[in-house]
């Protein structure tokens, strides 16, 4: 039997009219996009002024929408086009996810800078330093200057009674702060509430010392309210290093003989003004802090002391003094008797001379 072969015919290379124009009109909408965002998106995107060296604080409220803060952005001159902003926002998904606070912004910032700045979280900080030896209301004057909280805002919130059973050491009840803000330097998000700033420095405070070294404050005796306090005056008399534990050691001796510590710091700060030297009249005035009129430790802390000063409230040294009189250099005279006291400051006086 004879079996024909059939030939099957293919189609030739090509394409239907429909196709095409399909074809065409896909490459042409890409051509398009390839000239919007050449021409107007990427254009649109960079900074106002890339020159500018000044900022503002920008403030972003709890569920603002991507359309208003290009809108804002716009407004105050930081973006070029708030439409580009806005569909960066949208095709990246930054705009669904912006974060309140204040920002530290600029013109020379590109709308996409801007906006990833934001949806990050990236706040504006500030930094305060926070030195041994200042007082509460000096380190409420540091923290306005700083441009967080107001000082008068500060300083009815630093009061103990306001975080007892937020941090984990004692505090003295129904008193401030003082002494119990811990030195160093604070990196703070501008608008935060100055309940949360003292927090943040108490708990410095805790880590760094009262929890670090609870051991050696019980085993002083004193409690941890009384060894701030005496580290208070050691911080404030003192200037070298090496002499703190003697000067804690010296408090120490006249604590156990009851005798008045006569301490010019205590004077000063009842006074509630700076004075380099205390005149006779000063020794009057009527305060528990006054301790050339009353016996033992004053009532509280007379500023924030440093590590070094702490230390040498928990670790006095063992010596037999019990007078010291200032050089002028930053050291003192030790004496242990009142008769070698008045020679040390004959020393001192006739070195003036």
């Amino acid at each position: 039997m004879t079996v024909s072969k059939r030939k099957t015919a293919r189609n030739k290379p090509g394409c239907t009219w429909l196709g095409c124009r399909l074809g065409l009109t896909g490459l042409v909408a890409v051509a398009a996009l390839v000239v919007v965002y050449a021409m107007w998106y990427r254009p649109a995107l960079r900074p106002v002024d890339p020159a500018t060296r000044k900022t503002m604080l920008l403030q972003v409220v709890a569920g603002e929408s991507s359309e208003g803060l290009c809108a804002d952005l716009k407004a105050k001159g930081l973006i070029r086009d708030e439409k580009a902003a806005w569909l960066f926002g949208r095709i990246s998904g930054r705009g669904k996810h912006l974060q309140a606070g204040f920002y530290d912004v600029s013109a020379a910032m590109s709308a996409r800078d801007l906006i990833m700045a934001i949806s990050d979280g990236k706040v504006a900080q500030r930094k305060v330093a926070v030195v041994p030896g200042l007082r509460i209301e000096q380190i409420a004057s540091r923290v306005e200057r700083g441009g967080l909280s107001d000082a008068k805002s500060f300083l009815a919130e630093a009061q103990a009674d306001a975080f007892t059973g937020e941090v984990k050491f004692d505090l003295p009840r129904g008193r401030t702060l003082e002494g119990y803000l811990f030195p160093a330097t604070y990196s703070i998000a501008v608008g935060k509430p100055a309940h949360e700033i003292i927090l943040g420095m108490l708990e410095s405070f805790g880590s760094n010392f009262a929890q670090k070294y609870s051991a050696d404050v019980a085993k002083t005796g004193l409690g941890l309210h009384k060894v701030v306090t005496l580290a208070s005056l050691v911080e404030r008399e003192v200037m070298a290093d090496s002499e703190r534990p003697i000067v804690a050691g010296v408090i120490m001796n006249r604590l156990r003989a009851k005798q008045k510590l006569q301490v010019d710091a205590t004077v000063i700060y009842a006074l509630g003004h700076h004075k380099t030297r205390v005149m006779a009249k000063d020794l009057t005035v009527n305060s528990p802090y006054n301790t050339y009129m009353y016996p033992g430790l004053p009532p509280g802390p007379i500023c924030s002391p440093g590590m070094e000063s702490l230390m040498a409230a928990i670790h006095p040294a063992t010596t037999p003094y019990f007078f010291y009189v200032a050089t002028g250099k930053g050291t003192h005279l030790f004496g242990r008797t009142y008769e070698e006291h008045l020679a040390n400051i004959a020393r001192v006086r006739g070195g003036a001379k």
